[in-house]
């Protein structure tokens, strides 16, 4: 295994060398949600600590890594460099500035982090919401019936996974309002109490700033925006960057459209609305790159979760000759 791992390694490394030499081209913007302090048994695949570690190390010794803002203005004026990586985070959660800004500080890196400000101070997104309810219920059967979400078996970590999985499925693309509501008749459900200290605080979101760490809006409430009424869209990425920028007290020229699939989540509609809005760039989840004309503002984003640097390193690559998805 190790001498595949290390074969992938220089595979992966002959690959970057080939590929697009910069300029306009070959940006990879790789995206993470949480650091975990260590492995989870409900989600062994999270990133934890030392996953984060070794992962810096592998892109740093792979790519010029760069902050987003700039890598975005060097691409726009054509003077990219060669191997060129940038790494975001979204949401805006409290080991962000715990667990991973120390990790990037120790490798001297940059990352640019999204946050969604309506969960700042004692917020919980409501997939959180989910997983920690469903983490703590007794063991046995969670019925759910009563709420049109089934019944579920909760009596070990691959169970509770398999619960939340369908959960979150069924839930995801609910209206916001009624979303909320099963969440919260959910959890009381299971009647357990729930940390409340999962997303950031003000003081943890000043230390990024403080930290010369890239910030960027990510809305308040962390809707899909394709099933909003484009009123409530616009106000949401609005309202999330002006709430932002009166805590950090700086401009925010970037945004990072929420779940972020193109033609699933946000539309045409949404990127005129960042553009509009003034945004300098904006990010999606969708993988690849940018071919031809670049669109500012709908970069993609991706991560390899491989165990091994030498993965890692190659489907970082391949990632790059993945033609990205667009609204």
């Amino acid at each position: 295994m190790a001498l595949l791992d290390t074969a992938a390694g220089w595979i992966g490394q002959g690959m970057l060398g080939v590929l697009p030499r910069g300029g306009q081209d070959g940006l990879s913007i790789l995206i993470y949600h949480r650091v975990l302090a260590q492995r989870d048994d409900i989600f062994p695949g999270e990133v934890d600590r030392d996953d984060f570690r070794r992962q810096l190390r592998a892109v740093q010794s792979s790519c010029n890594v760069l902050p987003l803002l700039d890598a975005v203005r060097l691409a726009r004026s054509g003077k990219l460099p060669p191997r060129a990586a940038c790494i975001t985070f979204d949401d805006g959660y409290a080991d962000n500035a715990e667990i991973a800004l120390p990790l990037l500080q120790e490798a001297g890196l940059h990352a640019t982090f999204f946050i969604a400000t309506g969960f700042l101070n004692g917020g919980r997104m409501w997939n959180d919401t989910v997983i920690e309810a469903l983490r703590r219920a007794p063991p046995g059967e969670l019925d759910l019936s009563a709420l049109g979400l089934g019944r579920y078996q909760v009596d070990s970590a691959d169970s509770r996974r398999a619960a939340i999985q369908a959960l979150l499925r069924q839930l995801k693309y609910l209206p916001m309002a009624e979303r909320l509501a099963q969440v919260s008749a959910l959890a009381a459900r299971v009647g357990q109490p729930l940390p409340d200290d999962l997303m950031m605080t003000t003081a943890q979101l000043l230390r990024l700033r403080d930290a010369g760490m890239g910030l960027g809006a990510h809305t308040v409430n962390h809707p899909i925006l394709a099933r909003l009424p484009a009123s409530a869209a616009r106000q949401e990425i609005a309202q999330g960057r002006a709430e932002l920028e009166q805590l950090l007290g700086q401009p925010v020229p970037l945004f990072a459209y929420p779940n972020g699939k193109p033609g699933e989540d946000y539309g045409s509609e949404h990127v005129a609305m960042v553009r509009e809005l003034g945004f300098e760039a904006a990010v999606s989840t969708a993988w690849g790159t940018p071919r031809g004309a670049r669109d500012f503002f709908q970069l993609p984003r991706f991560t390899p979760w491989d165990r091994s640097n030498g993965r890692f390193v190659l489907r970082l690559a391949r990632n790059l000759m993945t033609p990205a998805m667009q609204a």
